[in-house]
């Protein structure tokens, strides 16, 4: 056995801020492993000292930068370990965090730093830098804008002087209640989500509630043996979560870029695996599709390996039968095992939507799976599954000191321990997040009489009942996405229908691995169709390496406003308001079915996505000639792009 049996959970619970799991993990052990750092010959690991040592001289750099108790700190950034030691230090000094990824359009960023009004900024790409700067102009409570690859040092510089006890002294003041995050969910439906206040309390609630649920499976492990490679992005409440319940659990932690676990998992070979249900997915039809690659036989033979592992997993006594039939394929799962790093005693589903069979199918693989959900208004969780206490499928029970109900409708609704604070600066939406003290969290799914939570969908994208608009429509019959079902929080794209463990291929949309040269032709052509229209500007379409044709358009400004006057909308309607009317994007719509007729199935476009703003020469994103420059609006655009493939998922 490793550590002692009770849960780490039970101690963090009696903490008042999230900067005292760095100094108490400091202090019980200095030369602890606690976090791994790539580097050219592969990983490099840091103790819990040096990590503490590292928040501090940022913390005491926030000080003198003058950063106020209470004072947000915007973090723009992708998932390094940078980013976990400038957010510790941010909580050490009893500032607020405000994440966002690298990825977010420079109109997202704009919102969030005049909403929240920082008073410091640190951001990596230099496109978004430019923006916060401009923004000081406009703000005056923003005083100190850092290039993140640079200013991490300049920022322990400020604070070279500063005796270490100044952030001493605000950690101690720290109080549960004590606004930690101020987090902007990612959504499909609209760019303007509201920003959801999580308290240190919360947050250490809630990775507590996770660490109790796992410890069993943990405590077998060794002393310094637990390791986890994240592959979750930090500005959102699933790796968020993840993070501080692996500080908690006393999880060696690896950080990764989303979607380069692949890449690293062998080299890093964690014992404890924390993802998406899409890695899960993409793991087992990987194998599978190596196997039908060799040939039919092959794929049969994977068949029944796979039925083996899943009765396996069923069988509530492993007879020695049942133990010989599936070690007749352990040369397969061995194969699955290896595609972790062969290490993996525990792997945590964050998010849900992982499907039953495949549930069961890695349980009889040797890589238990256990599920976890929440959205961010509940600090990213509220139900677990445990060992021992399993339903292959489910996202688990509630936690300890939570509650749940199902309404009439099929809501879910939560109360007890680890609830958001409120929507930043939106007392009314805080107000009707909430029936009764009961949060409707807007995710609908069934509770069976065990009390085991099964995902259905969601009802809207935030827990509030006020309407958010949105641009992202899919062109399906005469289906709108906008005001309509939103994937699940923390579901990646494709987790609800995820693949079965047997059955044959099936028919599919089309995928479109690389354009032809008469496709792209076009293509052109279809660009050029919906850009004659005097409201449309510019049109991107993205088809190579997508499962269907989906596409960008951007509108001409004066006759935005023109729509505007015809249409009767108020004169105060923001530009971002008028490319959400729901007219609007029925009048663009019609424009796509009418282009749609000129091209074959495969390229026909089945979503897109509304912007206000045109691409220009000056945002990088326009060549002098006047043509898009196709990767960077990609690159510029990443996450709009994928709400439009999680949207058309989740209508299937």
């Amino acid at each position: 056995m490793g550590e002692a049996s009770v849960s780490p959970g039970v101690r963090v619970r009696e903490l008042s801020g999230l900067g005292d799991l760095v100094y108490e993990a400091a202090h019980v052990d200095a030369h602890a492993e606690v976090f791994s750092v790539p580097v050219e010959e592969g990983w490099e690991r840091r103790t819990a000292g040096a990590f503490a040592t590292d928040v501090t001289a940022i913390a005491k750099g926030l000080v003198a930068a003058g950063v106020s108790e209470g004072d947000r700190v915007v973090v723009v950034s992708g998932t390094h370990h940078d980013w976990a030691r400038l957010a510790f230090a941010v909580w050490s000094v009893r500032a607020v965090l405000v994440p966002l990824s690298s990825s977010v359009s420079v109109e997202r960023v704009t919102h969030v730093v005049r909403e929240t009004r920082p008073a410091a900024a640190v951001v990596e790409d230099e496109r978004l830098l430019r923006a916060v700067t401009a923004l000081q102009r406009e703000l005056p409570d923003l005083g100190r804008v850092w290039r993140f690859e640079e200013g991490l040092p300049e920022v322990a510089r400020l604070g070279a002087y500063m005796d270490a006890s100044a952030v001493r002294f605000r950690r101690d003041a720290t109080m549960p209640e004590d606004a930690a995050v101020v987090l902007y969910p990612v959504s499909t439906v609209s760019r303007r989500m509201r920003g959801v206040v999580l308290s240190h309390g919360a947050l250490l609630s809630a990775a507590a509630g996770v660490v109790d649920r796992m410890w069993p499976r943990l405590s077998e492990l060794e002393p310094g043996r637990a390791s986890a490679l994240l592959d979750l992005p930090l500005s959102e409440i699933s790796g968020l979560a993840s993070l501080l319940a692996c500080v908690v659990g006393r999880v060696r932690v690896g950080l990764s870029a989303p979607g380069s676990l692949p890449r690293l998992v062998k080299s890093f070979r964690p014992t404890v695996l924390v993802c998406g249900p899409g890695l899960l997915e993409q793991a087992y039809e990987v194998e599978r599709g190596r196997a039908h690659s060799t040939g039919w036989d092959s794929l049969g033979t994977f068949n029944a390996a796979a039925e083996a592992a899943v009765q396996f997993d069923r069988a509530p006594k492993k007879g020695a039968w049942r133990r010989l039939s599936r070690s007749m394929y352990d040369w397969s799962f061995a194969k699955v095992r290896e595609m972790f790093g062969n290490r993996v005693h525990l792997a945590v589903c964050w998010g849900g939507g992982l499907s039953q069979r495949l549930d069961e199918f890695y349980g009889g693989v040797g890589v238990p799976v256990m599920q976890v959900f929440g959205v961010p208004e509940t600090a990213g969780v509220f139900t677990a599954n445990a060992v021992g206490d399993r339903s292959a499928g489910s996202v688990g029970r509630a936690l300890a000191d939570r509650e749940v109900w199902v309404s009439r409708e099929g809501e879910i609704h939560v109360r007890g321990g680890g609830l958001f604070s409120g929507y930043w600066a939106d007392g009314e939406a805080s107000g009707t997040a909430f029936r009764e003290g009961w949060l409707a969290t807007g995710v609908v799914a069934e509770v069976d009489e065990a009390g085991f939570v099964r995902l259905s969908g969601r009802l809207r994208p935030q827990a509030a009942t006020v309407e958010v608009p949105g641009r992202f429509v899919a062109v399906s019959g005469a289906v709108e996405s906008s005001g309509g079902a939103e994937p699940l929080e923390g579901v990646v794209p494709g987790a609800l229908a995820a693949p079965v463990v047997e059955g044959s291929e099936g028919e599919s949309d089309s995928v479109v691995a690389e354009a032809s040269g008469g496709d792209a032709e076009l293509v052109a052509e279809f660009e050029a169709r919906l850009r004659a229209h005097p409201l449309i500007s510019q049109v991107l379409v993205i088809v190579e390496g997508r499962p269907f044709a989906s596409a960008l358009v951007t509108l001409v400004r004066d006759q935005l406003e023109y729509w505007r006057l015809v249409n009767g909308r108020p004169l105060s309607m923001a530009p971002e308001e008028i490319a959400g009317d729901r007219d609007l994007l029925r009048e663009v719509q019609g424009l796509v079915y009418e282009a749609n007729r000129s091209v074959p199935r495969h390229l026909a476009v089945r979503s897109f996505h509304v912007l206000a703003e045109e691409f220009t020469v000056q945002s990088g994103l326009v060549a002098p000639s006047g043509e898009l420059r196709r990767d960077a609006v990609l690159r510029a655009f990443a996450e709009e792009i994928d709400g439009l493939y999680r949207v058309r998922r989740e209508q299937r």
